[in-house]
C-alpha cells in the first residue's frame, strides 16, 4: 500500500530593498505598519562592532514602541560564521523564551546576515527575518538573494539554505563609520558585479573610485543601486543556483580559498580581489579577456586599495589544495567562472557558466602571483 502526498504550492518570496540614509526610523515605522504581521517579539542579531554604533538606538526604539526585544551579540569577523556560533544564538534565544511567534532582525555586515538568516530559516522550522545592512560588502553581496550559510574547517558556505527576508534596508549613513579597509573590501564585490554584468558601472568606478572611498553621497548611492540591480537580475532568473547564479562566484574560487588559508587575516573582499585577478589572468590564457582589460581590472582594484597579489606568507600548495573545497567542484574536478571582457561572462553550454579547469593551469597562475 502506498499513499500519494500532493504538496504543490506557489510561494511568493518577493521583498523590498530600501536604499537610503538613517533608516532606523523607517524600520520601526515598517514594523508598526505590519511588515511582520502581528509579531511582537524580536531578536536582534548583531556583532560586537555594530552593537554600540547602531543597535542600541534601534533596540531602544523597539522597546519604546512596546515590542519585546533582546539583542544577541556575536564577535566581529568571519571566524564567527560557524555552526557553533549559530548554536550560541539559538540557545540564547531559547533561554529568553523565543518560540515561533518571533522575528529576527540582522543588523550588521555579511557575516551577521548569513548567520542570522540561517538561524531564522531553521528556528522553529522557520521564522521571518529582516536584514539591516551596515557595510558596503553586505549591501553589495549578502543583502540580495537569500543565500545563508556557515563555514566549516572543511568547506565554505556549504552548510546553509535559501531564505528570503521580509525586507532589506541598505543604510548608506552607516558606511561613514567603516574603516577604509572595510570600505575597500566592500568595493571588491562591486567591482565583481561590474565585471560580470555592468560595463557602465565599471566605467563609473574607474571615474569615481576615490569619491566612494571618501563616502561621496551621490557616488555611494549610485553603486548601492547598481549592486542591487545586477544581483537582482541574476537571482531573479536563478534563485536556487542551478546555473546562471554561479556567475556571482567570479573571483570566489581562489578568493574563498585564500581567505581561509590566510586564517582570515585577509578580509573577504581583499581575498575576492586577488581571486578576480587570478581568474582574469587565467581567462586571458584561454582568450576570454584581453590583456588590456585584465590590466583595467588590476588597476581598478589597486585604486580601490585592494591587494592584487598573493601575500608571501600564504602557502601556495595549501591554497591549491583548498580550491577543492569550492562548492562549484563537480566529481572532484575544479570549475571556475570567467568574465568575458568587461560586463559579461562566459557561457560554456546550456545554462553552464563554469568551466572545468586543470590543477596545473590554475597552479601556474597562483605561483606567478
Amino acid at each position: 500500500m502506498k499513499f500519494y502526498c500532493e504538496l504543490k504550492k506557489v510561494v511568493d518570496d518577493s521583498y523590498d530593498i530600501e536604499i537610503g540614509r538613517d533608516l532606523a526610523e523607517t524600520l520601526i515605522n515598517d514594523i508598526k505598519g505590519g511588515l511582520c504581521g502581528k509579531i511582537k517579539k524580536f531578536a536582534i542579531v548583531t556583532d560586537s562592532t555594530v552593537e554600540p554604533l547602531y543597535v542600541r538606538n534601534i533596540f531602544a526604539r523597539l522597546i519604546n514602541e512596546g515590542y519585546d526585544t533582546n539583542v544577541f551579540v556575536i564577535p566581529e569577523g568571519e571566524k564567527s560564521k560557524t555552526r557553533a556560533m549559530k548554536e550560541f544564538v539559538e540557545d540564547s534565544m531559547l533561554e529568553k523564551g523565543y518560540r515561533r511567534d518571533c522575528c529576527i532582525i540582522a543588523i550588521g555586515g555579511g557575516v551577521v546576515s548569513d548567520l542570522a538568516g540561517f538561524v531564522a530559516g531553521t528556528y522553529g522550522r522557520g521564522v521571518p527575518f529582516i536584514n539591516y545592512a551596515t557595510t558596503l560588502l553586505s549591501a553589495a553581496d549578502a543583502s540580495v538573494g537569500g543565500k545563508t550559510a556557515v563555514d566549516t574547517p572543511l568547506a565554505t558556505n556549504l552548510i546553509g539554505l535559501f531564505n528570503q527576508p521580509k525586507k532589506v534596508y541598505i543604510d548608506i549613513d552607516t558606511w561613514k563609520t567603516l574603516p577604509e579597509r572595510q570600505l575597500s573590501s566592500g568595493l571588491a564585490e562591486t567591482i565583481k558585479h561590474a565585471c560580470i554584468a555592468d560595463e557602465e558601472l565599471f566605467s563609473y568606478l574607474e571615474a569615481n573610485i576615490e569619491k566612494i572611498l571618501t563616502n561621496d553621497k551621490e557616488a555611494c548611492e549610485y553603486i548601492a543601486e547598481h549592486n542591487c540591480s545586477v544581483k537582482y537580475k541574476v537571482v531573479m532568473k536563478d534563485e536556487r543556483e542551478s546555473g546562471l547564479r554561479e556567475v556571482l562566484n567570479l573571483g570566489h574560487t581562489v578568493g574563498r580559498a585564500i581567505e581561509t588559508v590566510s586564517d582570515y587575516n585577509l578580509l573577504h573582499g581583499e581575498a575576492v580581489a586577488i581571486g578576480l585577478v587570478a581568474e582574469a589572468r587565467l581567462g586571458e590564457k584561454y582568450g576570454f579577456i584581453s590583456h588590456e582589460n585584465v590590466q583595467r581590472v588590476i588597476n581598478l582594484c589597486v585604486r580601490a586599495k585592494l591587494p592584487v597579489n598573493i601575500p608571501p606568507y600564504i602557502d601556495r600548495n595549501a591554497l591549491i589544495r583548498k580550491l577543492y573545497t569550492d562548492k562549484k567542484v563537480r566529481d572532484g574536478k575544479l570549475r571556475m567562472v570567467f568574465q568575458k571582457e568587461i560586463g559579461d561572462v562566459m557561457c560554456f553550454g546550456d545554462n553552464d557558466y563554469a568551466k572545468q579547469i586543470t590543477e596545473p593551469e590554475i597552479a601556474q597562475v597562483i605561483f606567478e602571483m
